[in-house]
């Protein structure tokens, strides 16, 4: 830790100390585990996770070892009979159910309802109901906060009646809600990301917590306002990623213009058509750009060059001994572009402590 970041995003997994004093987390949607590193750092304890796809869960108990790990649909998790004890006595509920549909790029309305699956062996969803199976989990729970994650588009468009429903359904779970759009880049992490918290108290607890929100509602009072100073893409850079050789790759790049954001406005340029947005140019004087699941991986402005595996866990404070076994760029990008940067979690965890939970009675 810095006197100018709460949290380091160069860190590992061997050296890190966690000090699980802070309450007990299950994490929903986990993935590898960004959320779930996040709140290590914070001090929770991570009791366990669920997640639908085995692969990823591979990955979670390898570098997690969680004590209790569910890999099956969340529609199946909710109805189960058998849980632990341990499961009924959380702090904290956490989620980011998948949303994609609601992503600003894509086809957003056109894709609502329909369903759909990540990677091979995953079952097909209904992403935009998933929302809605999770905080049905949190309703049997009951844990005292509940944490969930979401894209930005979730605010943009017709999708902002699925936040409506998200409050609506958390009401009537029990718990009192607020939302916030959070920016990683003024949370110490090396990447533009923006991304929805909704964060909710249970209404038991929430009496000494309470102001007047508008004239028509009270809310548990929350400051989640983070000024922390940006990190430049030249603090991360190795420039140890493939070199771009392929012909039309090298034609966008050759043909790049200082303030272009990605390789689509080459390709608009030469070719009059829309593609490689997700090529998005790190340069070294800024923050480098949003990361993505896919395999579009993003480029050096100033060098021919992708993003190498160290960039891509340093630009998403993931540890570098992440254990990915030795599988290759996609998967890094993969994990990296699904989960929540690490220090991004950490940071939201550790107010959600002390501005409410160490203040709660146990």
């Amino acid at each position: 830790m810095t006197a100018t970041h709460r949290y380091p995003y160069r860190w590992t997994l061997r050296d890190a100390r966690f000090t699980r004093d802070k309450g007990k987390v299950f994490s929903c949607f986990a993935c590898g585990g960004g959320s779930t590193m996040g709140y290590k750092l914070a001090g929770f304890d991570v009791i366990g996770c669920n997640e639908i796809d085995p692969k990823m869960m591979h990955l979670y108990e390898l570098n997690h070892h969680p004590r209790h790990a569910y890999c099956e649909p969340i529609q199946t998790f909710k109805t189960r009979r058998d849980l632990p004890d341990e499961l009924y006595q959380l702090d904290i509920l956490d989620g980011s159910p998948p949303c994609s549909t609601f992503s600003i790029a894509g086809q957003r309305e056109r894709n609502w309802g329909r369903e759909k699956k990540f990677r091979e062996g995953q079952q097909a969803q209904v992403l935009d109901t998933l929302f809605f199976d999770f905080i049905e989990l949190a309703l049997k729970l009951q844990p005292k906060v509940v944490v969930a994650e979401n894209v930005e588009g979730l605010l943009l468009g017709n999708a902002v009646k699925y936040v409506r429903d998200i409050y609506a359904y958390l009401d009537a779970a029990g718990y009192l809600v607020q939302h916030w759009l959070l920016r990683a880049e003024t949370m110490g992490v090396p990447q533009r990301r923006h991304r929805v918290f909704f964060i909710a108290l249970r209404k038991d607890l929430a009496r000494p917590f309470l102001v007047q929100k508008d004239i028509f509602a009270e809310a548990p009072a929350l400051r989640l306002e983070f000024n922390e100073p940006p990190i430049p893409f030249r603090e991360i850079a190795t420039y140890q990623g493939r070199e771009i050789t392929g012909e039309n790759m090298r034609k966008y790049w050759d043909n790049r213009k200082d303030g272009d954001r990605n390789m689509a406005e080459a390709t608009q340029r030469l070719e009059g058509r829309a593609a490689n947005f997700n090529r998005g140019y790190a340069y070294p004087d800024k923050v480098c750009p949003t990361l993505t699941h896919d395999s579009a991986h993003p480029v050096c402005f100033d060098k021919p060059l992708f993003f190498s595996e160290e960039e891509y866990l340093l630009a998403s404070s993931f540890p570098l001994d992440y254990d990915f076994e030795g599988r290759g760029t996609n998967l890094v990008a993969y994990v990296c572009g699904m989960s929540v940067p690490p220090v991004m979690m950490a940071n939201v965890a550790t107010e959600i402590y002390r501005q409410w939970l160490s203040k709660i009675s146990q």
